[in-house]
């Protein structure tokens, strides 16, 4: 039966799925899942990447007639080509050379339930085909079996490209976009949402990043708010995030104009160059890293030396207090005496302290710089990681880049405990 939607109940979803804001294009979002959930079709959501598209099938589920069944989210981009139709349908044993027992699929486990497929643009044309014949009739085969299957799921999907476009073009087919799109919601890029949607993401995530941290909460000032707000924010919220921790980090307890915001998004306005970037994915700068964490230190240095002046002059601090700022102020010389220490990626240095020189001086005399070899095994998965970060958990882009076959980076990803680098 129809869900009777009211300001009280829209408020009520917003507060159960952590969802800040209340710009109408939000707004109806919200109230278009909530009218969509008590009926059992699919439902195909759009919009840009972090704009919290994962969110919608929740609430579908959650105020469906299958909120009491299983629900199963499942990124399509993440699951390498040649292993995507056993994930979602299973296999028998035998069906291929690591198949050593039956497996049941996705859409089998969540009988009953709600599957949401994500990035299902993505999704390889014989799985199409496949998903097709289980949105028409519920029938399914596991892979290397005849035997016919069936299961009863309501299908939500999602994706930030444009289907229609797909379509036409011949990479996404055309029956299978409309049984998906009985029903279509369309998330609104942060752009679009307004200062004051802005402004209670900005309050919400430096707010969290204080209490999470232990930390003095940085003041953001209406002109900051502003220039936020001025921002195209490609990557959306969860760019937005991102920005707002960086600058409650090293902001802490200070207040945040335009000017200090400016030098956080990279603006002209900028005057300091030892403040993080957005980095263009893609396009890694490890100087401006480098720079940013020398100037880091230098300012945590000059903090130090400050500390110690008042502690030389007289002024009376608790013991342990005055033998760590000794300590730090020597360590931090040290190392702004010899900035290479941090110019290599991979030197794997590691700072061993003189522990008797510390007993008997209450200070470090000396740091000796130890090289840390890496094993085989570890460089191997320090590898696999970056690059699955880099390619935002596309394990595909990622075994194109790393010049391997997806079933290896599948299996890689299984041997190093990797499964959680997903979608960014």
């Amino acid at each position: 039966m129809p869900i009777t939607i009211t300001q009280e109940s829209i408020k009520d979803v917003k507060n159960r799925f952590n969802l800040r804001g209340n710009s109408q294009e939000l707004n109806d979002a919200i109230v278009r899942a909530m009218q969509v959930a008590p009926y059992d079709i699919s439902v195909l959501v759009h919009g840009e990447s972090g704009t919290g598209k994962e969110t919608i099938p929740k609430i579908i589920h959650s105020l469906g007639a299958r909120k009491h069944n299983k629900y199963v989210a499942i990124n399509c981009g993440a699951i390498p080509e040649g292993t995507i139709n056993s994930e979602l349908f299973g296999h028998k044993k035998g069906a291929f050379t690591d198949a050593d027992a039956d497996r049941v699929g996705y859409f089998e486990d969540a009988d009953g339930g709600t599957i949401f497929l994500d990035e299902v643009a993505e999704m390889p044309a014989s799985t199409q085909a496949m998903l097709l014949r289980v949105l028409e009739s519920g029938e399914f085969f596991r892979l290397g079996d005849s035997e016919v299957r069936k299961t009863n799921v309501r299908v939500v999907a999602a994706t930030n490209k444009d289907l229609l476009s797909e379509v036409r073009a011949g990479r996404f087919r055309g029956d299978l976009y409309y049984r998906l799109a009985a029903t279509k919601i369309e998330l609104p890029p942060l752009r679009k949402r307004g200062i004051d949607d802005i402004r209670t993401l900005i309050m919400l995530f430096s707010t969290k990043f204080a209490q999470a941290n232990r930390s003095p909460l940085a003041k953001f000032t209406d002109g900051a708010i502003k220039l936020f707000a001025e921002q195209e924010w490609e990557g959306n919220v969860r760019e937005l995030k991102n920005v707002v921790e960086q600058v409650s980090l090293f902001e802490a307890g200070n207040t945040v104009d335009e000017h200090v915001a400016a030098r956080y998004l990279n603006k002209e306005a900028s005057t300091a160059s030892n403040v993080p970037a957005l980095i263009e994915h893609g396009k890694a700068d490890y100087a401006m890293e480098r720079a940013f964490i020398m100037g880091s230190i230098t300012r945590l240095y000059e903090e130090v030396a400050r500390l110690t002046s008042l502690i030389e002059g007289g002024h009376t601090a608790p013991a342990y207090v005055a033998s760590e700022a000794m300590t730090l102020h020597r360590e931090m010389s040290t190392l702004l005496q010899a900035p290479s220490r941090i110019e290599g990626d991979n030197t794997g240095v590691i700072e061993r302290i003189d522990s008797q020189d510390t007993a008997q001086h209450g200070y470090v005399d000396h740091v000796e710089e130890v090289m840390q070899v890496k094993t085989l095994d570890e460089t191997e998965r320090d590898t696999i990681a970056e690059a699955l970060i880099r390619n935002r958990g596309r394990r595909r882009r990622t075994a194109e880049e790393l010049q391997i076959s997806e079933r290896t980076l599948y299996r890689k990803i299984r041997q190093y405990n990797l499964e959680n680098i997903e979608d960014q």
